[in-house]
């Protein structure tokens, strides 16, 4: 018998892939339009950042958690953490965190 390496903090599977396909596939409708002429029209040194854009844009369409999210966001009731809060979080589980 051999014994197969463990990855106890494997990270799972990105909801929506960082690429460009990923993305067109994630938005719909006047949003894939959007991303279309954005990354068009964008000079070549700032294409990666209209992809991270997009992404985080894409990300949010998809979320389940969506309109919640925002309604919370527009009532001010959405819960806020600190930069300081999520980093101790990532360190008690032993994750990456810079």
């Amino acid at each position: 018998m051999t014994t197969q390496p463990t990855h106890p903090h494997a990270p799972e599977p990105e909801q929506v892939p960082r690429t460009y396909d990923g993305i067109v596939d994630a938005l719909q409708g006047s949003r894939r339009m959007a991303f279309f002429r954005e990354f068009g029209e964008a000079p070549h040194d700032q294409a990666e950042a209209v992809l991270r854009r997009w992404w985080c844009e894409a990300m949010l369409d998809t979320d389940p958690e969506a309109d919640r999210t925002r309604e919370a966001a527009v009532a001010g009731t959405l819960h806020m953490t600190t930069v300081e809060e999520v980093l101790a979080r990532r360190k008690a589980r032993g994750l990456p965190v810079g």
